[in-house]
């Protein structure tokens, strides 16, 4: 499911990009969950109260009070940088000199709907190549989301009370789950991760050398590699660094 807000100061033209968006989910099979907002006050309000983000913005550029310009400045600057945005306007000739900071898309007013549904099914298909550089993993009665490149290393953890007990280490946090490693590490296999250990998967963007038996993590952190895969570990990191550094 895809979450879309549709920003505009016009009752009409809300309304209109709404029943789009509906017909297109009919069409191409694709679930949105579309909230309406009649200003961007109320759309940057939205997000200072911390409430659920949205992956697609559809912003007016001309509205009253803020305009979507400013309302896209705003969700910038609390640090939510992975909506896609689609303005609306009216003005073409201005689009490059005012919105270059941003990565976006534009639609001239009217919109097409055929040409609307060509941008957000793009969109769509984006995230969805997206998703597959996140893991969720379920922490107490909490998902958490968890980006592959932020990973550093996942880790068995022994304990009494907890059966199969697993921690993610991150470059920011340690989140701790339950589950078989040996499933995240087949699930991960042809990505960047490496099981060195029957208790260790590390992540080879976050290596930084390998002395002995131990490999150092970017963190700082040394993780014992098995006997038994040391030339394996060392071989499969070469031919990464060898792939990384060409392309």
């Amino acid at each position: 499911m895809f979450r879309v807000a549709v920003c505009d100061d016009d009752e009409q033209q809300r309304d209109q990009l709404r029943q789009i968006l509906l017909a297109l989910s009919f069409k191409a099979n694709i679930e949105f969950e579309i909230e309406l907002f009649p200003s961007g006050e109320q759309l940057v309000s939205h997000y200072e109260q911390e409430k659920s983000p949205f992956h697609i913005l559809i912003l007016d550029v001309e509205m009253s009070g803020i305009n979507g310009i400013s309302v896209a400045r705003r969700i910038r600057e609390l640090q939510h940088l992975d909506e896609q945005i689609i303005f609306l306007t009216s003005y073409p000739e201005y689009m490059v000199e005012r919105f270059d900071v941003f990565i976006f898309q534009y639609l001239i007013k009217p919109v097409a709907p055929s040409v609307l549904e060509e941008k957000v099914i793009r969109l769509c298909r984006y995230f969805q190549a997206q998703e597959k550089k996140f893991l969720i993993v379920q922490s107490g009665y909490e998902d958490v989301v968890l980006k592959h490149d932020e990973i550093i290393a996942i880790e068995s953890a022994k304990s009494l009370t907890v059966k199969n007990k697993l921690k993610f280490i991150t470059v920011s946090q340690v989140v701790e789950s339950k589950g078989l490693i040996s499933k995240y590490a087949e699930s991960l296999k042809d990505s960047q991760f490496l099981q060195i250990h029957r208790s260790i998967i590390i992540n080879m963007n976050h290596v930084n050398k390998f002395a002995g038996s131990v490999v150092q993590m970017s963190n700082g952190l040394e993780m014992p590699i098995g006997r038994s895969k040391i030339k394996e570990v060392k071989d499969f990191y070469t031919k990464f660094k060898v792939m990384k550094d060409n392309l």
